[in-house]
């Protein structure tokens, strides 16, 4: 049988909106808004899952769902960095921030490195790789960026060189053996 994985990013939120690391916050107004624009569009089948962080319930709560919460998807770790700008650190820490776009191993901040949040991901799709149904699951931009590079096999730097906006959807499909990349919307 073939399963289909449906990734959405959650709904913006201040932090987002301000090229900040988030803390553990809701979404914002315009998050609501166009989440509620994409619920009139979502195909809703199968398991709906989401990360524990708030912008992610909420989100999927948005979007007309009720989901199971899976830790597995939560964000990446951002350590001390989490609530402080992108702007801040590029100011205070350039070369730690520097080291961190250019080395997947890195941990200046404290947090999980993007190779282990992508060895994390390859856990998770392999553990749902042998389900027989559709899931949905509301989640972040990193943990999206590290499964696209689970599934196609990439190499761990390419994660920089994905883009996901928020309410993004990726679709991965299985045959019960790998996962193939369907789309990205």
């Amino acid at each position: 049988m073939q399963s289909r994985l449906t990734f959405i990013a959650n709904a913006s939120t201040p932090a987002i909106r301000a090229a900040a690391f988030p803390l553990d916050e809701g979404i914002d107004d315009f998050g609501k808004r166009d989440a509620a624009a994409l619920a009139k569009e979502l195909r809703r089948s199968g398991l709906a899952l989401a990360s524990p962080a708030a912008r992610a319930v909420e989100t999927a709560m948005a979007l007309g769902l009720e989901p199971v919460i899976d830790e597995g998807l939560r964000d990446l770790d951002l350590g001390r960095w989490a609530g402080r700008t992108l702007p801040e650190i590029a100011e205070r820490e350039p070369e730690a921030l520097k080291g961190w776009l250019s080395d997947p191993r890195a941990t200046p901040h404290g947090g999980e490195s993007v190779e282990k949040l992508i060895a994390r991901m390859a856990n998770w799709l392999n553990a749902a790789l042998p389900r027989e149904e559709n899931i949905i699951a509301i989640t972040h931009s990193a943990v999206m960026r590290a499964a696209i590079v689970s599934a196609i096999a990439a190499e761990p730097a390419s994660f920089w060189h994905i883009d996901i906006a928020p309410l993004s959807i990726v679709e991965l499909g299985s045959n019960g053996q790998r996962w193939t990349l369907r789309a990205l919307r």
